[in-house]
C-alpha cells in the first residue's frame, strides 16, 4: 500500500515539476539576448516555411513536423530528467536536495551533449561561449524542476511508514 501511494505522490509531483520547470525554461530563454536573437530567427524561419507552403497550395506540413519535434525535445528536457531522477531517488532512498535539485540539473544539461555524442575539437569562441550559456539555462531549468520534485515527493523518499514511526521513538 505505502509503494502506490509513494507511486501517486511521485507522479503528482512529476505533474508539478514539469511545468514549473518549463516555466523557468520559457523565462530564461526570454532573458537571455542570444536565446532572443536565436527565437526569434527560429519564428521567423518557421513562419516562412508555412506561408512558402501555403502559398504554393500545399498543407504545412513541414510546420506540423517542426512542432511534433519541438514537443519531442521538450519532452526529453522537461519530463525525463526529474521522472528518472525521481525514480532513482525513490529506489535507492535519497531524500536530499542536491540529489533532486543537482542531479536533475546536471541530467538535463547533459541531454543535449549526450545526443549530439561528437564534440569538434575546432571551436568558434562565440559559439562555445552560446552554447555554455545554453549549459547553464538547461542546468537552472532542471535543477528547478527537480527542487519542485523535491518539496512535493522527495524528502519523503524510500520511507516506509514503519520506519517513520520507529524513528520517532
Amino acid at each position: 500500500m505505502h509503494a502506490l501511494g509513494r507511486l501517486f505522490l511521485g507522479a503528482f509531483a512529476l505533474i508539478v515539476a514539469v511545468p514549473a520547470g518549463f516555466a523557468v525554461l520559457v523565462m530564461a530563454l526570454l532573458v537571455d539576448p542570444a536565446a532572443q536573437a536565436w527565437l526569434t530567427g527560429g519564428a521567423l524561419a518557421g513562419l516562412d516555411m508555412a506561408l512558402s507552403d501555403l502559398s504554393a497550395g500545399l498543407p504545412p506540413e513541414g510546420l506540423a513536423l517542426f512542432v511534433a519535434g519541438l514537443a519531442q525535445a521538450l519532452f526529453v528536457l522537461l519530463v525525463v530528467p526529474p521522472a528518472l531522477v525521481g525514480f532513482s531517488g525513490e529506489i535507492l532512498g535519497r531524500r536530499g536536495l542536491l540529489w533532486y535539485g543537482a542531479g536533475c540539473g546536471a541530467l538535463t544539461a547533459a541531454l543535449p551533449w549526450l545526443t549530439r555524442g561528437v564534440v569538434r575539437s575546432s571551436r568558434d569562441p562565440g559559439l562555445l561561449a552560446a552554447e555554455a550559456r545554453l549549459t547553464l539555462i538547461l542546468f537552472v531549468t532542471g535543477a528547478s524542476a527537480g527542487l519542485v520534485y523535491w518539496l512535493i515527493a522527495g524528502r519523503g523518499a524510500g520511507l516506509a511508514r514503519d520506519d517513520r514511526s520507529a524513528g520517532a521513538a
